[in-house]
């Protein structure tokens, strides 16, 4: 089982921008100290949600400041990124570090973002799929052109080429996120592993990976890659000698967070939106995620492992907002929980 941190450089009331970004490093350098195995980052713009508005960037910088640590993104999103400029950033990446970065691509959503870096609604209702296949062909071919309907360009040379960075893969791992059946289908056809949501239980996600083998096989995937799918499961984990001194810490802080976070998202052409309420679904999270003593915490990290057949974990560790606290949480999962999952 390899397990991970999450982090979203998320801004609690009456923080700045600053504090979370620094929360958010020093997190993910306490996370190779204490022996995880991959820090996930995530991408977000104009909200408090999250103030890492480039995956790619603070990955750069917790890859130079690490040396065992895999960093992926988690995830960059496409539709506000032209994908040859994403695969040449992700190739440096892979190249630079010796093959310890992952590139976790999704759609984002429909927000304000799509208007301000100039790809449109069309870029996330329709273009994904084709974005998707030109940064994968550019992150596995030598050289790569394009005859699309949103990209054209003559045959151009890779540089660098992922190949070239000296290490056993190719290329750096593309993990895409799905929510919904049509994003499992597209991830599966090309053979690609899935990162889930926080906001799902085990039986959704053990439905989304057992339609991810059957679209797979029905493409004709092979076995190999259908069984070795390294497929993430994103959660919540919050550690103290009590279960509900654990819960009580996240649902003092993250409801907070969650309303001044998910209220600031802006659709891009004004259609409604329905916000969770942010009580309610911290409630959910608690009980879903390894909320509570270090024993509860590893015997739900197991239980879901085994009824979802996942086994990378990126968990959000950063929930009381608090950088002391953060750090404690990263520590104790790596010194108390990680043990007994070996």
């Amino acid at each position: 089982m390899r397990v991970g941190s999450f982090v979203l450089a998320a801004r609690f009331p009456g923080q700045g921008e600053g504090e979370a970004l620094h929360r958010a490093v020093r997190s993910a350098e306490v996370a190779e100290e204490a022996g995880l195995d991959t820090v996930w980052l995530a991408e977000h713009h104009f909200v408090p949600y999250g103030t890492c508005p480039s995956a790619v960037t603070l990955a750069a910088l917790l890859l130079g400041r690490t040396r065992r640590l895999r960093v992926g993104t988690a995830v960059s999103v496409l539709p506000t990124t032209h994908p040859v400029a994403l695969g040449e950033q992700a190739a440096l990446l892979h190249v630079t570090s010796g093959g310890r970065f992952s590139l976790g691509l999704g759609r984002g959503g429909p927000w304000v973002d799509l208007e301000v870096f100039g790809g449109g609604l069309e870029a996330y209702e329709k273009a994904f799929p084709e974005s998707l296949d030109l940064l994968v062909r550019w992150l596995r071919e030598a050289s790569v052109g394009a005859d699309g309907e949103r990209y054209r360009f003559r045959e151009v040379p890779v540089v660098p080429r992922p190949s070239e960075s000296l290490t056993e893969t190719e290329g750096p791992e593309v993990v895409v996120a799905c929510t919904s059946p049509a994003s499992v289908r597209l991830a599966a056809e090309r053979g690609l592993p899935m990162l889930l949501g926080m906001h799902v239980g085990d039986e959704e996600k053990a439905e989304m990976v057992a339609l991810w083998r059957e679209h797979a096989r029905a493409c004709g995937r092979p076995a190999r890659e259908i069984h070795g799918a390294a497929h993430v499961s994103a959660g919540v984990c919050q550690i103290a000698d009590r279960r509900t001194d654990a819960a009580e810490i996240l649902l003092k802080a993250m409801p907070g967070w969650l309303r001044q976070g998910l209220e600031a998202h802006v659709t891009v052409d004004g259609r409604p939106r329905q916000m969770r309420d942010p009580l309610a679904y911290t409630e959910l999270l608690c009980g879903l995620h390894p909320v509570g003593t270090p024993r509860l915490c590893a015997d739900r990290l197991a239980a879901t492992s085994e009824r979802t057949g996942i086994s990378r974990f990126a968990l959000l560790v950063e929930g009381s907002g608090d950088l002391a606290a953060t750090e404690e949480n990263v520590r104790r999962l790596g010194a108390e929980v990680l043990p007994q999952l070996a």
